[in-house]
């Protein structure tokens, strides 16, 4: 006669149910993580901006990286990496290499914005084979051989140019009635009074000398043409845009629109970026 322990048996029983129970419980888990994580993927994936990531921004005579403190942070909402170069307003050979060595720090492609004076920067600088784009607002874009003198020179003398003095070192600052009146007419008086503190003195030299390679030969553009600039004139910004075949927007501004229209500015930023990282 076979004796049986049942409750022994009982337990085996028990332990292989619970043993099921935990193992189809595991699955589901799994599953349920898997379905989340692919979830969070798609999501984060549609969330992504398409295109360029990096954005260099420079800024232009009599400036400095602070000019672009309205526009930064919207990109940035769209997931962009941005740097404002600082530029050292000394020589155009030294804002291009603080330029370039901005650029050198980026992972991945850029679209290089520039403003003003910064415009003649990045179409230095832009040869650098990281630079898949260049934005021009409210800029100059001198070709092969150009300075801003040259450029300039057809059109009409700019209202700030009569509220521009130099030192003995061979540097401008802008008067506080030319950047009130002819510079940022549209901004708060807080914000003119903010332009004025933080002005750099600008070497003179710095708009007499010439670009060896336009850069926008060879790389898509795209240009904000400001109406009613009195720094340069809407005139030159229009002819530019279309020597270049840039693709460019007009705003009712002063010489700063990333100041006085930041979201226009930044919308074609956002524009030129994605299409320059689809070429």
């Amino acid at each position: 006669m076979t004796n049986y322990d049942f409750n022994l048996d009982a337990t085996k029983e028990i332990n292989m149910t619970l043993s099921q129970t935990y193992r189809t419980a595991l699955i589901a888990i799994a599953g349920t993580l898997l379905t989340a994580m692919f979830h969070t993927e798609a999501v984060a994936q549609a969330n992504s901006p398409r295109g360029v990531r990096n954005i260099v921004i420079v800024h232009g005579a009599w400036a400095d990286g602070s000019s672009w403190s309205k526009v930064i942070p919207l990109l940035q909402a769209k997931g962009m990496h941005v740097v404002a170069v600082q530029n050292p307003l000394t020589s155009l050979a030294d804002d291009v290499a603080a330029t370039k060595r901005a650029i050198a720090l980026q992972d991945g492609p850029v679209l290089l914005v520039g403003h003003s004076y910064g415009g003649v920067v990045i179409t230095e600088a832009g040869n650098d084979p990281k630079v898949v784009g260049l934005v021009y607002v409210a800029a100059l874009a001198p070709s092969d051989g150009e300075s801003v003198a040259s450029v300039t020179k057809p059109f009409p003398p700019a209202p700030l140019g009569s509220e521009v003095r130099g030192d003995a070192e061979g540097f401008l600052t802008v008067t506080p009635k030319g950047i009130a009146e002819d510079l940022a007419q549209d901004l708060s008086d807080k914000e003119k009074q903010l332009l004025t503190a933080t002005q750099g003195p600008t070497a003179a030299a710095v708009f007499g000398a010439t670009i060896t390679t336009a850069a926008w030969k060879t790389k898509p553009s795209w240009c904000v043409i400001a109406s009613n600039d009195r720094a340069v004139s809407p005139e030159l910004e229009k002819a530019e845009a279309a020597a270049m075949k840039a693709t460019s927007i007009t705003v009712p501004s002063s010489h700063v629109p990333m100041l006085s229209q930041p979201k226009a500015v930044a919308d074609l930023i956002e524009q030129a970026a994605a299409k320059a990282g689809s070429r």
